[in-house]
């Protein structure tokens, strides 16, 4: 009971933030706007959003459970949607928003939808390659960056490497497809724009992450047992393959993941650059949703999800066995 008022007045903080919140927040994604502030329903709803936000919070506190509700409401709002997804992937209607009954008839038919397993496997070929050489010119470019800081034009080549990061993808697929549309005109090359333009403008932006995760962990390698190769003997090259490498391998996989999830999630980009020959997941999925969506969707995105919790599941395993083996030979020396 000693911390009541202590209690108290995180009750009060949490009630008027909630409040204010809610208000603001309603006003901003409602059409009414302003109009709002003269409804008296607009008040009396954000009054009970707010007083039961403190009434669950004060009951955390009171029960000395903050970080399990907080995490609670962290994994609820990542996974929610997700779950609900798998769910209505079970569902027998044709349509996505109502239950009938359970069944699995949407995965059989997934198998004999040839134009969505067309779309599934040109986007995982394209994924696959954008990441493998975004990976290779991400390590170059994060390798340059930090082990040969002084050089004429170093901070030009950091800043124009990692623009891409805050470009809007509009303007970066715009941008790309007049080069495509120029090289088409000038050299020849390529003449039509599909699966291999995809490719080469998700390389392109992909390279800017998989460089960012690098750098960070280059930064924090010990430069010494590089040095301490050199000074035996070892060329630089042999340094690289053999301790640099291994040492940055757990960010070449998550860099590699990131790039392969990029890619594998744009439509906007991919819009620009491609042609009616080449339709990866994402854009067919998105045509679809204009008509409503099919359910076989749902059935296939929850495949997805369980392949993509596979590889990061065995991918946090193979990291943190690395990471557990490396601080051992750190205690041994």
């Amino acid at each position: 009971m000693n911390n009541l008022p202590i209690i108290m007045r995180s009750a009060l903080i949490v009630f008027i933030s909630s409040l204010l919140g809610s208000m603001l927040l309603t006003m901003l994604i409602s059409a009414s706007g302003l109009a709002l502030l003269a409804s008296s329903s607009f008040y009396v709803g954000c009054l009970i959003f707010s007083l039961i936000v403190t009434a669950i919070i004060t009951l955390a506190l009171m029960c000395n459970c903050l970080k399990g509700l907080i995490l609670l409401v962290v994994f609820a709002f990542l996974y929610v949607p997700m779950v609900i997804l798998i769910i209505y992937s079970f569902n027998s209607s044709k349509l996505v928003t109502v239950w009938a009954e359970f069944s699995t008839k949407w995965y059989f038919e997934l198998v004999h939808n040839e134009t969505l397993l067309k779309a599934v496997g040109l986007s995982l070929s394209i994924a696959a390659g954008a990441a493998t050489f975004s990976l290779i010119l991400g390590t170059l470019a994060s390798y340059a960056i930090i082990r040969f800081r002084r050089f004429r034009g170093s901070n030009l080549f950091s800043f124009m490497t990692t623009a891409p990061l805050v470009m809007p993808d509009v303007i970066t697929g715009l941008a790309l497809l007049l080069l495509f549309v120029g090289m088409g005109q000038v050299l020849g090359w390529p003449k039509d724009r599909g699966a291999l333009t995809i490719w080469m403008a998700h390389a392109t932006f992909c390279t800017a992450y998989v460089t960012v995760v690098i750098s960070a962990r280059l930064r924090e390698l010990d430069k010494s047992i590089e040095e301490a190769a050199l000074d035996l003997g070892a060329n630089p090259l042999k340094v690289f393959f053999i301790i640099t490498l291994p040492m940055i391998a757990p960010a070449l996989v998550s860099g590699w993941l990131l790039a392969f999830t990029l890619s594998l999630d744009d439509v906007v980009i991919a819009n620009f650059v491609t042609g009616p020959g080449a339709m990866t997941l994402p854009k067919l999925i998105f045509s679809k949703v204009r008509l409503g969506v099919d359910p076989q969707v749902n059935a296939l995105a929850t495949i997805i999800l369980l392949i993509v919790a596979i590889i990061g599941f065995v991918s946090w395993l193979l990291m943190r066995r690395a990471e557990r083996r490396r601080l051992r030979e750190i205690r041994m020396r």
